[in-house]
């Protein structure tokens, strides 16, 4: 689990890197620089490798767990360094694969000299129905890879928790119960947190969808979601709890 946390951790990390800085400097700006159409697919081109990479690896970490507590017999073997390794490579080989194609179906397309993006980064969508002509077959291949490499590692997921959720149950122990669960409810908080908002993003029709919900929904899995991840694992450390609680009681009934 560990060795997945490092790569989701440096995911994360230069996700928001790729984001928040240009956010930021805009909103601190009277005004505000254009983005160049070269830093915009840039910027496009790193955000779908790191949001794909992020699926694979949270469905790589279900895997783990599901490994840990279904074949506990057969972890070392099926969770290997080697296979560990495949794992991660194989999420960063996707997420390069998919913003190529996304890279190459979006920026080939006319788009107006001076398009404004109801948008505060260059989010697949947005930019795509900026486009002059030839956008609808585009937008229909676009959704159609970003649907699948959604709803694929979820479903996933959902299975491997599924089985975990047989095995916990059929414990006869209720603290058994209690520190299985313990082990997984971090991952699913955060699988919940991400998951969930780029699938409402991203599945929701066009119609249904409105520009502000769009960014309050971005903004959660680009912002909150990397803010709160480091947070939401390291309270699992027993240590770092007692700290915290110790900290808090000093600060509450210190005179």
């Amino acid at each position: 689990m560990y060795f997945f946390l490092r790569h989701l951790s440096v995911v994360e990390l230069l996700y928001t890197t790729d984001i928040v800085p240009r956010t930021l400097a805009d909103l601190a700006s009277p005004h505000p620089q254009a983005i160049s159409f070269q830093g915009c697919a840039a910027q496009m081109y790193i955000f779908i490798v790191l949001g794909i990479s992020e699926c694979c690896l949270l469905t790589a970490m279900a895997y783990d767990r599901y490994a840990a507590i279904c074949r506990p017999l057969h972890y070392s073997i099926l969770m290997s360094r080697r296979a560990c390794v495949a794992m991660v490579s194989i999420s960063w080989l996707m997420g390069i694969i998919t913003a190529t194609t996304h890279s190459s179906l979006i920026f080939t397309l006319p788009f107006p000299r001076h398009p404004i993006i109801p948008h505060f980064l260059c989010d697949i969508l947005p930019v795509l129905r900026l486009a002059s002509a030839g956008k609808h077959r585009s937008e229909i291949s676009v959704m159609t890879a970003t649907v699948v490499f959604i709803m694929v590692p979820f479903s996933l997921i959902v299975t491997s928790y599924v089985r975990i959720l047989g095995a916990i149950l059929a414990m006869a122990s209720t603290q058994s119960r209690r520190k299985v669960f313990s082990t997984c409810s971090s991952h699913l908080l955060v699988v919940c947190l991400f998951f969930g908002t780029t699938s409402i993003t991203y599945i929701q029709p066009q119609a249904g969808s409105s520009v502000t919900t769009n960014r309050i929904l971005s903004l959660f899995y680009t912002v909150v979601t990397p803010m709160l991840n480091p947070i939401i694992y390291t309270l699992r450390n027993k240590e770092v709890a007692g700290a915290l609680r110790h900290m808090v009681k000093r600060q509450v009934f210190s005179p």
